[in-house]
């Protein structure tokens, strides 16, 4: 019971605290959509199946020097994603993504698209309790699992400023995770974080390791057949230093805060959700590249 504890005191404590201890240079997420940065969870839902759309702008340098041009890019990802019981205390999620991304450079628009990495998570459930008076319940799950590259890596995108801007990132990769969920009455508390495990590719260029938390408060409340679920919190990232030849990279590690606003709804086996998350702080690529925005929608079917 101890370590149970210890668990959700790390989940409380990681996503107020890690941000300020991880204040360094980081390249974008484009291609490492594996879940950790929008969770592998609905909160309507334990079991479903779905599809998820994430979107995420930046504004970055074409060029290395101070006065190059800045340009827009775009990271358009769409996920079938699903999550269902195998027993009452094992899970499996798997997400099959696919990418769409474009910038806007100074001597052509540029685009790339295809298959993304493949995930797939284990989940065992150390915790799930009720009170009672069935007035609070809590739920600790942790898993383990694996991202396959099943997306195309492209070595010539290696000098360009977002080294992100990929489909895949040709890399076996390990993924862990843990969740923890506290509601009293109508109101809930869901705290997660997850790190990635990466190693190198084909072409001996390893992404740097990466650790993403989660935390939101959120509110359920019924009207007639609808269920509704506003969510607000925060989300964060931090990533380690890429390497090429087993060499360090200058100006590709670092972290990132955002805001995250939205909302889950259900009615009979449907959930829609809409999620919306800008910038609080970040240092991204040496101040190269700036994440302007993100949101996140989704339909899911209850299994």
């Amino acid at each position: 019971m101890k370590k149970i504890y210890l668990i959700v005191f790390l989940l409380i404590g990681m996503p107020i605290f890690a941000h300020p201890f991880f204040d360094e240079d980081c390249d974008a997420c484009g291609c490492s959509t594996s879940g950790g940065s929008l969770g592998f969870s609905s909160l309507l839902n334990k079991n479903f199946v779905g599809i998820r759309y994430f979107y995420q702008q930046y504004t970055s340098k074409d060029g290395l020097y101070n006065d190059s041009p800045w340009i827009k890019e775009n990271f358009n990802t769409v996920q079938l994603w699903t999550k269902f019981s195998v027993s009452d205390k094992f899970q499996i999620s798997a997400i099959v993504p696919f990418q769409f991304h474009n910038n806007e450079k100074t001597l052509g628009a540029q685009s790339i698209s295809g298959l993304g990495d493949v995930s797939v998570v284990g989940f065992y459930t150390l915790l799930n309790k009720v009170s009672e008076n069935a007035v609070w319940a809590q739920n600790l799950e942790i898993g383990t699992g694996v991202k396959a590259p099943t997306g195309k890596y492209n070595s010539m995108m290696n000098g360009t400023v977002n080294p992100s801007f990929q489909v895949g990132t040709g890399s076996w990769d390990v993924l862990l995770h843990a969740e923890y969920t506290l509601i009293r009455e109508s109101l809930g508390w869901n705290s997660s974080v997850s790190y990635n495990i990466k190693t190198e590719n084909k072409d001996q260029y390893q992404f740097g390791n990466q650790f993403n938390y989660n935390s939101v408060l959120f509110y359920n409340t019924k009207i007639d057949e609808v269920v509704l679920v506003p969510q607000l919190g925060v989300s964060g990232e931090v990533f380690q230093t890429n390497k090429q030849f087993d060499e360090d990279l200058k100006d590709t590690k670092g972290d990132a805060l955002f805001g995250k606003i939205g909302f889950e709804i259900g009615f009979k086996k449907f959930g829609f959700g809409l999620n919306g998350m800008l910038p609080i702080s970040q240092n991204l690529t040496g101040g190269k590249v700036k994440s302007d925005y993100r949101f996140s929608l989704h339909l899911n079917y209850k299994l």
